[in-house]
Parts: C-alpha cells; sequence; structure tokens
C-alpha cells in the first residue's frame, strides 16, 4: 500500500512501539495499527479504543506493583522482598503501567528508583484505589451472605475471664452465626453506651442512677484485703477493719465509683475515719502501688486471680463488704439475643474466686 516508509509523528512511534511486545503481527497489520493510532491521536474519545488496540490495560496488580517499588524505593527489593518476583518481569510491568498513563512516574538510577512528580500524584490515587477496590470486595461478599445477628456486648474491666467463654457459648449455641462485639470498660461508661443504645448488654456494677436501665443480678462479690505476701496482716487468716488503721491505705478511685462507695461504706459502719494516702484507677495500678509502697486496700475478691506472688489476700473478719455484678440492658431493647441472654444468667459461670 505504501512504497516508502512512512514518517509518523514521534507519539505514533510510542504507540507503535507498544504494540510491537504485544503480539507478532504481519507488518501489512502493523502498518494498519499504525495509522488507526495515528488517526486516534487526533480523536480524544477514542483513546480507550486506542489502548485496547494497543494491547495495554491498566489493572489492579499494576497498581500494586508501583506501589511496592514506590515504598521499597527499589526495583530489585520490591521484587524479592515484596513481590516475590524477578526484577525484569517488574520492571515490563512497570514500563507498561508508564505506557498506559503516557508520562514517565519513576527516574531509574544505580541508586534505586525516585518517582518523578507524576508518579508522586498517581501514588496517592493508587493507593486509594486498592482500599476501594478491597472495600468493593467486601461489600459483594457481605451483600452475598445472609444477615448476621448482631449484639454489642460490654464488660466491666475484668470480668470477661469468669463469663465471656459461657457467654459465648449460650449466645452461639441458639445464634450460631452471631457476630458478637465485645469493648470492656468500667461500668459508668458502659452505662452511658447502654443509654445511648450503643450497646445491647453489660456485665458491671449498679450505679446510683440507672435511668432507663434495667438489670439482673449475676453474682455477688465479697471484698477481700490485699496486700505484700510478706506484710505482717499476712499471718493472720482474717482481717478486722481496725487492723489497717495505721496501714497506708488506698482508695479506689471516682472511675469506680460503685466499689468506692462500698469501701467507705463499710469503713463508716466500722466507725473508722478513713483518710486514704493515695486513690487508684485500676487493678493495675492498685498492683503497682502496693507492691512499690507496701500499701493495703480493700477489692473484690475476683482480683486475686490477677495478682503476683508478692502480693495476697485475707478474708474481712465479722460483716464481709459485698459488692453486686449485673447485666443491665436499656429497657427499650427488645432484641432476642438479649432477651436468651437475661433468660440465660442463672446459667453463667463467673464466680469471684
Amino acid at each position: 500500500m505504501h512504497d516508502k516508509p512512512i514518517a509518523v509523528p514521534s507519539r505514533t512511534d510510542q504507540c507503535r512501539d507498544q504494540a510491537l511486545p504485544v503480539r507478532q503481527t504481519p507488518p501489512h497489520t502493523l502498518l494498519l495499527i499504525v495509522e488507526a493510532a495515528g488517526r486516534l491521536e487526533k480523536d480524544f474519545v477514542s483513546w480507550p479504543h486506542a489502548y485496547e488496540t494497543w494491547g495495554v490495560e491498566m489493572e489492579l496488580r499494576h497498581l500494586r506493583y508501583f506501589i511496592a517499588v514506590a515504598d521499597a524505593g527499589s526495583l530489585t527489593v520490591a521484587a524479592e522482598q515484596k513481590l516475590h518476583t524477578s526484577q525484569p518481569s517488574l520492571s515490563r510491568q512497570i514500563r507498561d503501567l508508564e505506557q498506559e498513563v503516557g508520562v514517565p512516574l519513576m527516574h531509574r538510577s544505580a541508586h534505586g528508583v525516585e518517582l518523578t512528580s507524576a508518579g508522586k500524584a498517581f501514588l496517592d490515587h493508587a493507593r486509594m484505589a486498592l482500599v476501594q477496590a478491597e472495600a468493593a470486595k467486601e461489600a459483594a461478599l457481605r451483600a452475598a451472605q445472609p444477615t448476621r445477628p448482631t449484639f454489642a456486648l460490654g464488660f466491666m474491666s475484668g470480668a470477661e475471664i469468669g463469663l465471656l467463654p459461657e457467654v459465648d457459648r449460650v449466645l452461639r449455641d441458639e445464634f450460631p452465626g452471631i457476630e458478637i462485639r465485645l469493648s470492656s470498660d468500667y461500668s459508668p461508661v458502659l452505662a452511658k453506651a447502654l443509654m445511648r443504645r450503643r450497646l445491647d448488654a453489660a456485665f458491671m456494677r449498679p450505679e446510683e442512677h440507672m435511668g432507663d436501665l434495667g438489670f439482673r443480678r449475676v453474682r455477688t462479690d465479697p471484698l477481700v484485703f490485699v496486700f505484700p505476701s510478706d506484710h505482717r496482716l499476712a499471718s493472720q487468716a482474717t482481717v478486722a477493719p481496725q487492723e489497717i488503721t495505721n496501714e497506708t491505705f488506698y482508695l479506689p478511685s471516682k472511675a469506680a465509683p460503685a466499689v468506692r462507695r462500698v469501701v467507705l461504706e463499710y469503713f463508716n459502719r466500722a466507725g473508722i475515719d478513713l483518710k486514704p494516702d493515695y486513690e487508684v484507677h485500676n487493678v493495675v495500678h492498685a498492683i503497682s502501688m502496693i507492691t512499690s509502697t507496701r500499701a493495703v486496700m480493700l477489692l473484690p475478691a475476683y482480683t486475686k486471680r490477677y495478682l503476683p506472688e508478692s502480693i495476697t489476700t485475707r478474708p474481712v473478719q465479722g460483716e464481709v463488704p459485698t459488692l453486686d455484678l449485673i447485666l443491665a440492658y436499656h429497657k427499650a431493647n427488645k432484641s432476642p439475643i438479649l432477651k436468651l441472654l437475661l433468660s440465660s444468667v442463672g446459667k453463667l459461670v463467673g464466680t469471684p474466686s
């Protein structure tokens, strides 16, 4: 069709170079492709067809490869350590991507690769595209599955150990596909979450103002004296409240108002004017302070399971202060899962010792 080589613009040269590695074509076919590319270069609407004609398509794998190289700063490192492929193969993939985008995305040198300004802009969008693709996959998987029942359950910090295994068994026996969303916090925080309907139920201490919350008592925890294992009181079988009058004594902080209230009321009934030296916020803090200052505390008996050998406990002599653990819920919650859990409270294992 032509006796002499056709002079084509430099852009068309690039297009022809892209077409050659894709498939081996007869000379006349190649000429048609070059001519088509030359026409398409003037027709922006036809560019997608031009990409198809040249055999270059951007795929998610190209984005993954590009991100891996950009993060590693080296084609070799990305190929061997991140993608587990050969460096020449990875280089070809990056070149294909650059050909499709139409501009260089990175500079190669003996010291590694450096993104061009275009490459830096492309990187942000590439990361976003992969995130969106993964989100689309997850959405499709969720849509293809039957709706799973969900139940948001809170635990007063530390109560999970004795209760969660049995609660999990009770709920899954009746609702095999259930998704149980767990949270752990102080009782006041759990109570607020229940009132705002962010939780379906919570194992917690009774609050002074329960408002729209109902509850079932799960168990009653006795309080015990806690102190260092080599403390003078460790030689006794029980400890009377009067015996700690001259000891360094710590009180639970206002973050745990229920146990704090029980401790203060107990010493008040015993006629002891309690002047605590310090306040502790949780069991870990209590262990640290008791160990470092040889202090004494009055804590729920279930905390014994957390204590190291350097700390021991003794029962209270005489009247024993106690504290209820309850399963609280919003009264407007009509969930069948909640109904099941409430009906199973008597079966739950979660003894304080």
